[in-house]
């Protein structure tokens, strides 16, 4: 994980612009809340500098992994192991901050001053009392894991790694907020992950790009115009998603007369100022920087937009501890308590197919997949380039199976039944990502992206080829860990018990969703998959594989079938559901549609096996009779000449 490090001296330069810019934050939380009548203890404090650190740590590992190039060994440049290092010391202000963050919730939740807690054995049995509370420990555990990475990593790959585990140490808490109960809590959670990530991006990139700048180091040019598009894509992420979780919360009658609504005028009026300063500051900033390739004028223009940052972080800080006015809001029912949105009547086909509840993070991957991939094929053509009609078709197919299965009425009925449930599971696990992979989204990617060239900093292509080839991808396509990680979540998960605990959560469906659909494309990628896989199989060795999975699935549905025993018995029972009679009936249904909608999916395999199988045979015979006519058949007559002398006529 280690190599040599680079030697170029190392300095951030820019610690006093970060203590003034966490001390504005946090000076303008506890004002804001002390206007509000709302919390003034120390927790504010702790959050917003926290937070800091976290966007500090979330923008150094940008910076280090995708916006300075690596050097052609793959070890880190000069560059990016400042930025590393810089992550490693916000990594471990962050670990601290969140630990912390685990006696001022429970305090602030059980209204008891915090010195009640500072004991450890007693922070220990109230801890779990408290959801926000366990979410700061799982944290702190990350975020230490993550911090004790940056200070031994130095390849661009680990780097890579590490900066994804920086986004993932963000939903613990963000999955644990207001926007996790109450009616309509899908939407809120869901806009409220965009915006987290979001702004973590964009506060986050900016302050490494300006440590960078001051630095002086190389590439600047080519690392703020990468930042400037992702800044972008950001701000109107933020936008979107505010607005999103603004609207599911807040009544627009309520927007200037409640204490929410003002923090929230607030931000929104700080998210736009930033916007319109940044992008024209950015856009000046760019082509000065690429004019003159000195930082001086990058750290004038965005000086100014990075305090402003730490004010909206202020102001964030102040929201997430005022609760939305209860006033003109009518109590949720049970059913929308839960789920967080109510139900009309019995799963009719009719309702399944027409009943549709938009999915923020599975419809929009969806719709966005698509586009893209309609885009790639639309730059291959304009160049005159060919790419297969059944590839494009069967990829938008995937991606509407996922649409379907996670914003239609089957996944609207999905988390109160079981047996939808098991509808959804089966599209996303067996069907959608047999259409995925026989769409070629990484042929199409390396065909359609730009090459970076012998010289240039890498760029998208590469990264993605770097991730084809790394040993993440080689693990997980290996035909034992796909076979183990396809078949055994079906039992890991609904017979261990896990189930039944994911079913309070929100953002557990989020991850259950995912891994179904990852686990789903993992295993079919290296049977069927257009894309060559990391460990490629022969024609019978992707069969073998194939037929291996097909008792463990049969078995599942069979024990789903022939159970006594109610999975999620507590949570379903709560719903209280009418037109669910018997949830043994409705975990039987489920077990015989897990039986036989895995029928299709593997006729469809079959076949696109035997088709590719079929085509392989055919371009090796082509090979074949090219060779024949180059070399003048010298592969026969050899083989004829041997006859001829076995038979003692030669």
């Amino acid at each position: 994980m280690t190599t040599e490090a680079p030697t170029r001296t190392q300095r951030t330069g820019l610690i006093p612009l970060l203590v003034v810019g966490s001390a504005i934050a946090a000076l303008l939380t506890a004002g804001l809340l002390a206007l509000t009548g709302g919390d003034t203890s120390g927790l504010m404090v702790v959050r917003v500098l926290t937070e800091s650190a976290a966007v500090v740590t979330i923008g150094s590992l940008l910076l280090a992994a995708f916006l300075v190039p690596p050097q052609d060994s793959g070890t880190l440049a000069a560059d990016g192991y400042a930025a590393l290092r810089t992550a490693a010391w916000a990594a471990l202000v962050w670990t601290l901050g969140s630990v912390l963050a685990v006696p001022f919730t429970v305090a602030d939740a059980l209204g008891q001053p915090v010195t009640t807690f500072l004991e450890p054995s007693v922070l220990f049995q109230v801890a779990g009392l408290v959801e926000q509370s366990k979410a700061w420990v799982v944290t702190a555990v990350v975020v230490a894991v993550l911090a004790l990475g940056c200070r031994l990593a130095l390849s661009w790959g680990w780097t890579t790694a590490l900066f994804f585990l920086s986004l993932f140490a963000l939903v613990p808490v963000a999955v644990t907020g207001h926007s996790s109960g109450g009616g309509s809590h899908d939407v809120a959670t869901n806009s409220l992950l965009y915006h987290l990530l979001a702004a973590a991006l964009w506060v986050g990139g900016l302050i490494a790009l300006l440590a960078h700048g001051r630095r002086g180091g190389d590439h600047l040019a080519l690392a703020t115009t990468r930042f400037s598009r992702l800044a972008l894509v950001c701000w109107i992420v933020m936008a979107v998603s505010g607005v999103v979780n603004a609207w599911v919360r807040l009544p627009l009658n309520q927007l200037f007369t409640s204490d929410y609504g003002l923090l929230l005028l607030g931000k929104t009026l700080a998210l736009a100022v930033l916007g319109v300063i940044g992008w024209f500051q950015r856009e000046r900033g760019v082509k000065q920087v690429v004019a003159t390739g000195s930082g001086r004028t990058l750290l004038k223009l965005a000086g100014v937009e990075v305090l402003l940052m730490f004010a909206t972080i202020g102001l964030a800080a102040a929201l997430s501890r005022t609760p939305p006015p209860a006033e003109g809001r009518t109590l949720p029912s049970r059913v929308e308590l839960r789920v967080g949105y109510d139900l009309d009547g019995a799963p009719t086909a009719f309702r399944l197919l027409f009943d549709w509840r938009f999915d923020l993070v599975f419809g929009t991957a969806a719709v966005v997949l698509a586009v893209l991939y309609l885009l790639g094929v639309r730059r291959l053509r304009k160049r005159g380039d060919a790419w297969p009609v059944g590839r494009a078709v069967a990829w938008v197919a995937g991606c509407l199976t996922v649409l379907f299965a996670t914003s239609s009425g089957v996944g609207r009925y999905a988390p109160a039944m079981f047996s939808v449930h098991m509808e959804a599971h089966m599209l996303l696990s067996m069907l959608a990502p047999i259409l995925l992979v026989l769409g070629g989204p990484v042929t199409l990617a390396v065909r359609a992206l730009p090459t970076a060239g012998r010289g240039n900093p890498p760029g998208p292509r590469e990264w993605l080829l770097a991730f084809v080839h790394s040993p993440v991808a080689k693990l997980l396509t290996n035909p034992f860990v796909a076979l183990a990680l396809f078949v055994g979540s079906f039992y890991g998960l609904y017979f261990s018990g896990l189930f039944d605990w994911a079913l309070d959560y929100h953002w557990a469906h989020l991850a259950m969703n995912a891994h179904f659909l990852l686990v789903g494309y993992v295993f079919y990628w290296p049977v069927i998959g257009i894309d060559p896989s990391p460990n490629r199989l022969p024609p019978l060795g992707r069969l073998g594989l194939l037929f291996a999975s097909i008792p463990f699935h049969a078995f599942f549905g069979i024990v789903l079938m022939s159970s006594q025993t109610v999975i999620g018995e507590d949570f379903y029972r709560s719903l209280g559901l009418p037109w669910v009679t018997s949830l043994l009936d409705d975990q039987r249904l489920g077990g015989g549609i897990a039986w036989a909608a895995g029928e299709l999916p593997l006729l469809v395999v079959m076949v696109a096996l035997l088709v590719q199988w079929a085509r392989s045979d055919g371009r090796d015979a082509r090979r074949a009779d090219r060779r024949a006519v180059a070399d003048g058949d010298a592969d026969l007559a050899a083989y004829n000449a041997m006859l001829r002398k076995m038979s003692g006529k030669g």
